[in-house]
């Protein structure tokens, strides 16, 4: 990447492979700091895989990915440390707690207990939800819990797939305030969904993965 890009996603004909499918064939995107960015396609279509790519959890086969000015082929552990994923198992640990998971995170950045509580508040989770194993708990609880593991990771890059899934619409709503939050506190975002309408909404840029591929929408 060019040293005085601010991009924090750069993306240039970048082939990459999952469960040995080339899932993305010759993609490019760039994403810069602020932006909401969503990623619309049908199931297959890649968007998962360059959300993973884009999270450090995947190699680049050919063409050249920077992620937060990290190289995607050779700083993958530097990129995992500064960029959360939200995915359909939301990252949590099933046997452990709300409270221990966000402890657990929280204690990989060095987050203070007061960190600790402002995460957990932003996100409606009180003591008695707070105590509960992760495994017992609803869709909209477990996706409350993984948001507010973001908040204490201090992640400057927010990739989240399919975040409204399973929820009501309030908790749709509460999601999607989570998120603009993150955006004007700096954090840039990249959301694949199926809840076009909504997060065309929340969304500061529409892209569509066909194919392995990225294509602006207007």
């Amino acid at each position: 990447m060019d040293a005085l890009s601010t991009s924090i996603i750069d993306l240039r004909d970048v082939v990459a492979v999952y469960n040995g499918y080339p899932a993305l064939a010759g993609a490019s995107l760039s994403v810069e700091k602020g932006e909401i960015v969503l990623l619309q396609g049908p199931n297959g279509a890649g968007k998962s895989t360059l959300l993973r790519l884009c999270a450090g959890l995947l190699p680049v086969e050919r063409g050249t990915a920077f992620v937060l000015g990290c190289s995607v082929q050779n700083e993958r552990e530097r990129i995992r440390s500064r960029v959360g994923l939200l995915g359909h198992n939301n990252g949590l640990y099933a046997d452990l707690s709300i409270a221990d998971n966000i402890s657990f995170w929280a204690s990989m950045v060095g987050a203070s207990q007061s960190e600790i509580d402002a995460a957990m508040s932003r996100m409606g989770i009180d003591g008695s939800l707070a105590s509960r194993s992760v495994g017992n708990l609803s869709a909209g609880q477990k996706r409350r819990c993984a948001l507010a593991c973001l908040i204490v990771r201090r992640a400057d890059l927010w990739l989240l797939d399919e975040p409204h899934a399973g929820l009501d619409a309030k908790g749709r709503d509460e999601i999607d305030a989570i998120l603009r939050e993150a955006s004007q506190l700096g954090a840039t975002i990249v959301v694949a969904s199926h809840e076009i309408e909504r997060a065309q909404h929340l969304a500061t840029r529409n892209v569509a993965v066909v194919a392995g591929r990225v294509q602006e929408r207007s």
